[in-house]
């Protein structure tokens, strides 16, 4: 989500001296560690890069950074750093609800009808500070996270081009307060994800919608990928049995060939 505002502040014609994001890991099966798609873009661009916050610091004073940007970074900013510079964090939800890490999901999961962006003020604290810009966008009954993704990404950039458009000195530290009940999203885990078939049909649909949703079928792992509600009952449509790949349903029923008596979340 950070690649397309980064490539869009350097097309802007923004002077991007340094781009801070997480360090090299595996990021498949094999030993072999590779950038993160940040480090990527930001070679491709041919900025400098860190692995290291504190760098900030050195860029303010040997290279004259006047702001930074801070896009799905995950990490607290030090008080020693803000000290130096003002930051805004570009923020996928309409604060103050769903402060923290998984704001999209969390949205999804509470059956939000609207959600958006905001530019804010970054602060020591979770998400707290004023905002500057905000964008909202209505979230669809079929609307999966990767699409909400996608489109809060597009709307959130446009809004931090049309933000940082103006020199900095004109508007930052001008950040309105945030006002209203204040909810936190909290990261999910893996447990998160697995299907309690308890729940109403209606809350499992929005769980297989953010992506990851499992169940069990003769103590193995079976991915729900898709599903559709039919009269307040689901349908799954595409799974993923452990170790295999995604497969229609239908597929997957005519292979099994489960037996009436034989339930989904069996261990």
């Amino acid at each position: 989500m950070a690649v397309t505002p980064l490539r869009a502040l350097v097309e802007a014609g923004h002077e991007v001296v340094l781009a801070v994001t997480g360090a090299d890991r595996r990021r498949g099966r094999g030993s072999d560690v590779s950038p993160s798609p940040v480090k990527a873009a930001a070679r491709e661009l041919g900025l400098a890069v860190s692995h290291s916050v504190d760098d900030v610091v050195t860029a303010v004073h040997a290279d004259g950074a006047e702001l930074g940007v801070v896009v799905a970074f995950g990490r607290i900013i030090k008080p020693h750093v803000l000290d130096e510079i003002p930051m805004v964090n570009l923020h996928f939800s309409l604060l103050p609800r769903w402060r923290g890490a998984a704001p999209v999901e969390r949205a999804l999961l509470a059956g939000d009808v609207r959600t958006g962006v905001c530019v804010m003020a970054v602060e020591e604290g979770l998400d707290t500070g004023g905002v500057y810009a905000r964008r909202e966008i209505a979230i669809g009954p079929q609307a999966t996270a990767a699409e909400l993704r996608a489109e809060l990404t597009e709307v959130g950039t446009g809004l931090l081009v049309e933000t940082l458009a103006e020199p900095v000195d004109a508007w930052v530290g001008d950040a309105i307060p945030q006002t209203g009940e204040v909810t936190y999203a909290a990261k999910l885990t893996a447990e998160d994800f697995e299907i309690d078939w308890s729940a109403p049909a209606i809350d499992i649909h929005r769980l297989i919608r953010v992506g990851g949703a499992w169940t069990t079928f003769r103590g193995k792992r079976l991915k729900i990928n898709e599903a559709r509600l039919v009269d307040d009952r689901l349908v799954p449509t595409v799974v993923q049995p452990e170790g295999k790949a995604a497969m229609a349903f239908e597929a997957w029923r005519n292979g099994a060939r489960p037996t009436s008596d034989e339930l989904f979340g069996d261990r």
